[in-house]
């Protein structure tokens, strides 16, 4: 399911960029590590889906829908496969009206903004 994986510089530490395959479209997954967490989200052409650091309340502030997951299995989110795997924990407004509501997966919820 995930393709093209992309490390951006050399080091243990370095962003990883990796095309996702969605119903519609491609997405573009990316983990960036941050100290002691992954920063981990997927950009699809209608929205993104992403870990629990992101700010969808603001993000719905420019119309762009935003959802949030939560890992099925330990603390948080951390590579692309625990984000498709994971359930949507919240939707900002603009998401919920392409059809996504809590409990879907991240990959469910990512094939309809594809």
């Amino acid at each position: 399911m995930l393709m093209n994986v992309q490390r951006q510089q050399s080091g243990e530490h370095d962003m990883i960029e990796e095309m996702i395959p969605l119903r519609h479209s491609d997405g573009k997954g990316f983990v960036i590590p941050l100290g002691s967490i992954n920063l981990v989200g997927v950009v699809a052409s209608k929205g993104m889906v992403g870990c629990g650091a992101f700010d969808i309340s603001a993000l719905n502030n420019f119309a762009y829908p935003a959802a949030k997951v939560r890992p099925l299995t330990g603390p948080s989110i951390v590579t692309i496969a625990d984000l498709l795997s994971g359930e949507i924990k919240e939707a900002n407004s603009a998401a919920q009206d392409l059809g996504i509501t809590t409990g879907m997966t991240g990959k469910a919820a990512l094939d309809l903004l594809s």
